[in-house]
């Protein structure tokens, strides 16, 4: 892994764990499926402006048609549609523990639904990164914790891990901007249209509203999407997805720093412990790629 790739790979870490913070921000003061749904199309609109400015077309393949949808279904509408939710009633951080689950979700779905492989180092991964989840859970539901909002959290979660095991090499063949663009789109129809029959149009104009709603547009919303393809196309889906070990220490922090949520002993163990299972399932599977013949 070269020095490039680290250092898109810890930009977007920090850029995806700082949307849980700017997300409870916009919730706050307006409706979170039409905010959502303004925020895609804004950030669709102008992917797919730059994606034609330097030569990109929408002319994909089959594998990316199918990643445009299923990505704009799974992790626009229904992963980012019920954290938005969610977050009306959930702290950001615990919001983005749960998200952080995701990679421990991709990697147990795999082994158990599609039979991959997993080495020792990865089950035990598994299992500690899942404890640790427990751990944070216990703690936060004795303290009356809104389940509502917790299991809109982990039904996310649980989608988006299936989009990803869904469009696997989908970020080759160019023209991942547009792609980009596109599955903006897409997640915007959707919500567009949920949001006309579940919400009503009710906003506190605020500066602060405001500016986490720029900020999540463009940086968590473009590219942070965008750095993640490019990625995966640089190094791999699996080494990339090594980066997700530190999406519970940032979004923790984050969420602590900007909206002084309060962190217990429980939540830093069980954050802990979720970072080294994650870590430990994704080396697992670069160690298992590397052992292929």
């Amino acid at each position: 892994m070269d020095f490039r790739a680290i250092a898109m790979g810890l930009a977007f870490a920090l850029m995806w764990s700082s949307a849980f913070t700017s997300a409870r921000m916009i919730v706050a003061d307006a409706p979170p499926l039409t905010a959502l749904a303004i925020r895609f199309l804004i950030s669709g609109v102008i992917g797919i402006a730059i994606a034609f400015a330097l030569g990109q077309t929408w002319r994909l393949t089959r594998a990316q048609w199918r990643a445009t949808f299923v990505f704009g279904l799974c992790q626009n509408a229904l992963y980012l549609g019920l954290n938005f939710v969610a977050m009306q009633t959930i702290e950001a951080s615990l919001a983005a523990i749960v998200a952080s689950s995701m990679p421990l979700l991709v990697g147990a779905i795999g082994w158990a639904v599609y039979g991959e492989r997993l080495p020792t180092l990865g089950i035990v991964g598994l299992i500690a990164g899942f404890v640790g989840v427990a751990v944070i859970m216990a703690s936060r539901i004795s303290g009356g914790v809104d389940l509502y909002g917790l299991v809109l959290c982990l039904v996310g979660a649980l989608a988006l891990a299936v989009a990803t095991l869904s469009v696997r090499g989908a970020a080759s063949g160019g023209n991942v901007l547009m792609i980009v663009g596109l599955q903006m789109l897409v997640g915007s129809a959707v919500l567009a249209v949920a949001a006309l029959f579940l919400e009503t149009w009710q906003v506190n104009w605020t500066p602060r509203l405001l500016w986490a709603f720029a900020y999540t547009t463009i940086v968590p919303g473009l590219l942070a999407t965008f750095t993640w393809f490019m990625l995966v196309g640089r190094i791999g889906a699996v080494r990339a997805a090594t980066f997700h070990f530190l999406n519970p220490f940032l979004g923790v922090a984050i969420a602590a720093v900007l909206l002084d949520e309060a962190l217990g002993l429980s939540d830093i163990i069980g954050v802990l412990v979720i970072a080294l299972g994650i870590l430990a399932v994704q080396l697992s599977k670069q160690q298992e790629n590397v052992s292929k013949p």
